[in-house]
């Protein structure tokens, strides 16, 4: 009979007992699984995998503001840009694609993030690598009150191709809802990105609603500020808003209303993402930008990379050092109880010398019990931590958005069976050392 199927035996007549302290084991090998899945979606969310622009452009402030404003909508936006600074930016030699992005207003239902932008936002990729797709029937946003939404948008509020809805200044405590109404023309399969939770309509739409025009006399002054250090660009500006102006005076002139597009010095932006035509172009238009007007560049890795560093990093290694006290605390309980079934067990013992069995054969049974308690329970909390982010991933990617991959496995993962194999042999030792001690005589006249 082989030392295994003895250990088995003996742990089954301790039924009770060892199963409290494998499932101890289990327990926190399960949290540890957990806190590792998680983490792995969190740093795939933000990490550079992520983000398919070199620079993210805004107003000078935070930039890690900017970056959670403009990449995963959980910011208010800082300030806005001239919208005429953007179409400067297209012609940069060094760009070759800027996107713009205006805030400001959520959906009336779900309170939604609502994203004005143009259609070449999602002919580029929204990690690298990866494309948009457009659900069976979608088209692209053309006419003004077109609207195209995320995943998670249509499946909480129901909405497909053809739905409309209208949309509210601010956020959810937001009291002004705009009379205009955007058309749903296309969903976005599920990404695992913000952009299932967002909705995107046409930036000439977004102007369109009545408020969302900046007046020309505010404009004027935004526009001297912001050009204050470059006197020909600024003259330039106050062209076009002199333009402007006139062509609205002259609608009021004739007893109407101005009804024609908003002009481009009226509108603003929020942010602005950037694709480069390469690394070093990038660095320079940043490292222009940081001179003059008030506007800067931001790689969206480097604020993120603080984020995750100084602060989801500590969380994370805070839970994996909580699990692992849990881990070895059931080690403990393992050798505790092991070491009080030896007094019992002393007359088992000298029966199986008395028949006989070696020493060291003694000692291999009360080793393999440890080894089978603590490595049985790590692969059971494995497969339940696993289990348990196979049932939740659908909850978590509706609440956070957040896409887990539940089978992920951690390469900490891998180090985790060795260590318990190796925490199994650490407690097991004493119990065993007991066993091999163990005077055949005096055990069984006891």
């Amino acid at each position: 009979m082989s030392l295994l199927v003895i250990a088995w035996k003996s742990i089954r007549e301790r039924g009770l007992a060892s199963a409290l302290t494998a499932l101890s084991v289990a327990l926190g090998v399960m949290l540890m699984v957990l806190v590792l899945v998680i983490s792995g979606a969190v740093d795939s969310a933000f990490s550079q995998k992520s983000i398919a622009y070199h620079l993210i452009v805004g107003p000078k402030g935070s930039g890690l503001q900017l970056v959670l404003s403009a990449v995963y909508r959980m910011q208010p936006a800082i300030e806005n840009l001239p919208y005429l600074y953007y179409k400067e930016l297209q012609k940069d030699r060094r760009v070759e694609s800027a996107v713009p992005m205006a805030f400001g207003d959520v959906t009336e239902e779900g309170f939604f993030p609502l994203v004005g932008t143009t259609a070449e936002y999602f002919t580029n990729d929204y990690t690298p690598g990866k494309k948009f797709r457009i659900g069976k029937g979608g088209k692209r946003i053309n006419d003004d009150f077109d609207a195209i939404i995320g995943s998670e948008v249509a499946r909480q509020n129901q909405w497909i191709i053809g739905s409309q809805f209208k949309i509210q200044h601010g956020g959810a405590d937001g009291t002004h809802v705009h009379n205009e109404k955007f058309t749903v023309v296309a969903v976005i399969q599920q990404t695992g990105t913000p952009n299932d939770r967002t909705v995107f309509v046409n930036i000439e739409g977004f102007y369109a609603i009545a408020g969302h025009e900046t007046p020309l006399g505010e404009v004027e002054e935004r526009l001297t500020d912001f050009y204050a250090s470059d006197p020909e660009r600024l003259k330039s500006a106050l062209d076009e808003i002199s333009v402007a102006k006139a062509e609205v005076e002259a609608a009021v002139a004739q007893g109407g209303h101005y009804h024609g597009a908003t002009p481009d010095a009226a509108k603003e932006v929020t942010a602005i993402l950037i694709r480069t035509r390469s690394d070093f172009d990038a660095i320079s238009l940043r490292s222009d930008l940081k001179e003059g007007y008030q506007a800067m560049a931001v790689n969206p890795i480097v604020p993120i990379q603080k984020l995750m560093n100084n602060v989801l990093g500590n969380v994370k290694k805070g839970l994996m050092v909580l699990t692992g006290m849990i881990i070895l605390v059931s080690g403990i309980s393992i050798f505790v109880s092991i070491y009080n079934s030896m007094s019992d067990r002393r007359r088992e013992i000298g029966i199986m010398r008395a028949l006989g069995a070696r020493r060291g054969s003694v000692f291999g049974i009360v080793l393999v019990e440890s080894i089978v308690l603590c490595v049985g329970g790590g692969l059971t909390g494995w497969l339940f931590g696993h289990g348990l982010a196979v049932v939740a991933a659908p909850y978590v990617t509706a609440a956070t958005g957040l896409l887990l991959n539940p089978w992920a496995v951690d390469p900490m993962e891998f180090v985790l069976f060795p260590l318990l194999l190796a925490l199994a042999a650490l407690v097991g030792f004493l119990p065993a050392m007991s066993a091999y001690r163990t005077d055949v005589a005096d055990a069984l006249s006891n």
